[in-house]
């Protein structure tokens, strides 16, 4: 395991890349609604990956097709964005985006509610949300790798959802993904220990019903096994000596 420590100016170039994230995900955020094809939310992502002068960090990425990951419903993640997939009211759906700029990436995601979604589907939202920014609070020095994936697991697993085990977070650099994995599930206590200059893509993947997942004929296109609801938020954290910096969370 190799860990790449960021400088201060690394760290700034970071969350220069990872602020464009966070337009493209406002900008696809404000366009869900019924009738919206995923495709379309590619397009807008499209659109703003260019106007930032920046470079997807997904197309070509392994062969994957497209700039955003748009995964609705039972897909936990790695869904297609497909002109054909047109979003229905009660519908979730995950958006995943990523992007380089200046050599450094940005790597965030969230899950929306497609107009008004059942009060299941928003219990499980709010509580995936919830466990990232306790999964964020654990981020401080002297703490362990596991107490981040620990924070996402016991806050869910307390109200009766389950932890993707398949698919972990990741370091973020000069490359999308960095070593360490960034599990959502651990021991208190164990693991390797939180230093300033690391920084990491957390992103709980919380299930509605049981944590197995299988990957469709397209190999990429996850999905829950029993077909329950998902989902997945996500932000690149920085470890600095002042507490836990969020360098995907929207600037106004």
């Amino acid at each position: 395991m190799k860990i790449f420590l960021k400088t201060p100016e690394e760290i700034k170039k970071l969350q220069a890349a990872n602020q464009i994230v966070a337009r493209v995900l406002d900008a696809c955020e404000a366009a869900v609604r019924p009738g919206v094809s995923t495709w379309d939310l590619n397009e807008i992502a499209d659109r703003e990956l260019q106007r930032a002068g920046a470079t997807s960090a997904f197309l070509g990425y392994h062969g994957y097709p497209a700039v955003l990951c748009t995964s609705v419903n039972e897909v936990v993640v790695h869904g297609i964005p497909r002109k054909d997939l047109i979003l229905q009211e009660g519908d979730i759906i995950g958006i995943d985006f990523g992007c380089f700029k200046e050599g450094y990436c940005g790597d965030a995601a969230r899950t929306l509610p497609v107009g008004r979604v059942s009060a299941e589907a928003q219990a499980l939202m709010d509580a995936t949300r919830e466990s990232l920014e306790r999964a964020i609070a654990h981020c401080v020095l002297g703490n362990r790798l596991q107490d981040i994936g620990w924070a996402v697991q016991s806050y869910v697993e307390e109200r009766g959802y389950s932890v993707v085990r398949s698919f972990v977070g990741h370091g973020i650099g000069q490359a999308m993904h960095e070593d360490p994995q960034v599990p959502n599930y651990g021991t208190p206590g164990r693991g390797l220990r939180l230093r300033e200059g690391l920084v990491l893509a957390i992103e709980p993947m919380v299930n509605q019903g049981l944590s197995e997942v299988e990957v469709l004929a397209d190999r990429w296109t996850a999905v829950t096994r029993d077909r329950s609801l998902s989902a997945h938020f996500e932000h690149s954290v920085a470890i600095t000596a002042e507490g836990p910096y969020v360098l995907s969370r929207p600037h106004g």
